[in-house]
């Protein structure tokens, strides 16, 4: 007696259909409950949805360097300042050069869009200048409201200094700081002696005729000195138009004064010849000291800057505060200023004391991307409102919506009850694809503009032409006489090759659309993708498990004239049945004796 055939078992989602429903399930909870706990509960908006600011930046020559305006060193100028805005975690950033000599800097409405702006605008090079001198930044400065000047030092080497603020009067170091500018602007070392009380009476009464010494008039170093620490002195920081115009045209190889903050209140310095240039920082970042738990900026200097760099703190090391400072000077203003207790030597250092994540995050950020090739002046800050590309929005969710409501008035009339199983997971596709755009803002800064709503337009009738391939493959298994179970295990394996062929090529060319293109075509590229992906998702974990699961039901199971898949109306053939032979038929008798 021969054993009965055991049936082949089911695999995946023709057996159980519940688990891969479930797997999906899952994730959309998942997805929709990240969404609420990040607290973007919509995805973010490029400039011309949201608005934001434009901004456009004329270069200019250096003196000296009549033919520094050129297409190689605008486009490293593109790079830049599109990686120093990128670096603050503003996403959909446009940077692109207009002309010979402009730059164009679009800058979508968010969370970091002024600090962006601040740094667009902060576009000349970066200097690493001594202090000469520091004071509070405004007479009328409450003492103690200065925060303590931050150190460098070497990898592994001690820090610097104990943190305390150097004294906010310039009157307590007068003569070491007068010494110190007069140095700078190479005076001589000696002070030219001036007669005493007595002899000048003496001369006054003798009426004879006045000293050498006495009527010579002071050289062009020290009147230059003793005009710059006039100015020092009468500088007011806290004045937008003296800030401004504290170091405007300065040299980098003269001393200037210069106004930055130190927590809440400005303060002021005089600063010497720039040692080391922004061009001369390799690579800088805000990080978390492990030993300490504190923020810290850490430095990697070219080998040309690693020199320059330890010559300049070995001078430093040797003096007192707040001589034994660099300010980091950029666009005219000090960012930092720390001290340092010896030579920097080896090519890196780092700057510790009183940082919080953004503010080292920040001076990294300039640090790594603030040496440009060429100055720049803004020629103009627009403000972009979004009242355009919110009429252009309106207008293509509208014919969104009409393509939409079409393709589910077709789905209806042609496919009948399959349209429910269409509708549904269009609507799985939209949910995932919402909560993901909208965690993918506040993650890695996505935002959405309007090539990335047509990409999601577009997908669309990406998504449904998986369903009607599958549905397609289904009515052909019933059309040669099969029931609707087997019909739609036996069409998928053919309708999921056409599936991913289909998804493979738009995946394929939204990937290489986004990699050659720039600006917004590469938002609508990404949307491309990210719907490509979500498609096969669907498809896979929703569609074909919830068909498994609606051809056990008799109302398509049946081949009800309402569930689209009635054999009568899409013309299925009868079962073809071979009739079982009772005996043997009688041979040919030629047969046999052939």
């Amino acid at each position: 007696m021969a054993a009965p055939k055991k049936g082949r078992r089911p695999t995946g989602a023709q057996g159980r259909p519940g688990r891969a429903l479930a797997v999906i399930l899952i994730a959309m909870v998942a997805l929709t409950a990240g969404m609420f706990l990040s607290k973007q509960t919509t995805p973010r908006l490029g400039i011309d949805l949201a608005g934001g600011t434009s901004i456009t930046l004329k270069a200019k020559s250096e003196p000296g360097k009549p033919d520094a305006v050129n297409p190689t060193n605008m486009n490293t100028a593109v790079g830049i300042i599109e990686r120093r805005v990128n670096g603050l975690g503003v996403s959909e950033a446009e940077v692109q050069t207009q002309g010979k000599d402009h730059i164009i800097v679009n800058i979508p409405k968010g969370t970091n869009e002024q600090q962006a702006r601040e740094q667009v605008g902060t576009t000349a090079q970066l200097y690493f200048r001594p202090v000469l001198a520091f004071a509070d930044g405004s007479p009328a400065a409450p003492e103690g409201t200065q925060s303590p000047s931050p150190s460098a030092s070497g990898s592994g080497a001690p820090k610097a200094q104990d943190g305390k603020t150097p004294s906010a009067t310039p009157s307590s170091s007068a003569t070491s700081q007068g010494r110190a500018i007069s140095e700078a602007l190479k005076a001589p070392t000696a002070p030219t002696p001036t007669p005493s009380a007595s002899e000048s009476k003496k001369a006054d009464d003798n009426k004879a005729a006045p000293s050498p010494s006495a009527s010579t008039p002071p050289s062009a170093d020290e009147a230059a000195a003793a005009d710059l620490q006039a100015k020092f002195a009468a500088l007011n920081c806290a004045d937008e138009a003296q800030r401004a115009a504290a170091g405007k045209g300065a040299k980098p190889e003269d001393p200037m004064l210069a106004c930055g903050k130190r927590g809440t209140a400005w303060g002021k310095w005089i600063l010497g010849p720039a040692q080391v240039s922004g061009q001369d920082v390799k690579d800088a970042k805000g990080v978390i000291d492990p030993q300490r738990g504190a923020w810290i900026v850490t430095m990697q200097f070219t080998d040309k800057g690693a020199d320059k760099f330890a010559k300049i703190t070995g001078e430093l090391a040797t003096k007192q505060m707040p001589q034994n400072q660099f300010a980091i000077v950029l666009d005219g203003e000090v960012i930092s200023d720390p001290s340092v207790s010896q030579a920097l030597t080896g090519g890196n250092a780092e700057i510790s004391g009183g940082f919080t994540q953004q503010s080292a995050q920040d001076l990294g950020n300039m640090l790594s991307y603030g040496a440009l090739p060429l100055s720049f002046s803004e020629d103009s800050v627009t403000t972009v409102t979004a009242a355009l590309g919110g009429e252009q929005l309106k207008a293509g969710l509208i014919a969104g919506a009409i393509g939409l409501l079409l393709v589910v008035i077709y789905l209806l009339v042609y496919y009948r009850g399959l349209a429910f199983v269409a509708i549904v997971s269009l609507m799985v596709s939209a949910i995932l694809t919402y909560t993901i755009m909208a965690l993918l803002g506040k993650g890695i800064g996505f935002a959405l503009n309007l090539p990335a709503v047509c990409g999601a337009i577009v997908a669309i009738g990406i998504t449904a032409d998986s369903f009607i391939v599958y549905f397609e493959r289904i009515r052909d298994e019933i059309r040669e006489g099969r029931t609707l179970r087997p019909a739609v295990e036996r069409a998928w394996p053919r309708a999921r090759r056409t599936i991913l062929v289909s998804d493979f090529v738009s995946f394929l060319a939204a990937a290489v659309l986004f990699i050659v293109t720039v600006g917004k075509v590469q938002g609508f590229a990404f949307t491309l993708g990210l719907t490509t992906l979500l498609d096969v998702v669907v498809v896979f974990l929703f569609t074909k498990p919830i068909m498994t699961l609606l051809a056990r039901t008799a109302f398509f199971a049946s081949g009800h004239p309402w569930s689209g898949l009635d054999p009568k109306r899409l013309g299925a053939k009868p079962p073809l049945r071979r009739s079982r032979r009772t005996g043997s038929a009688p041979v040919p008798v030629d047969a046999k004796e052939a």
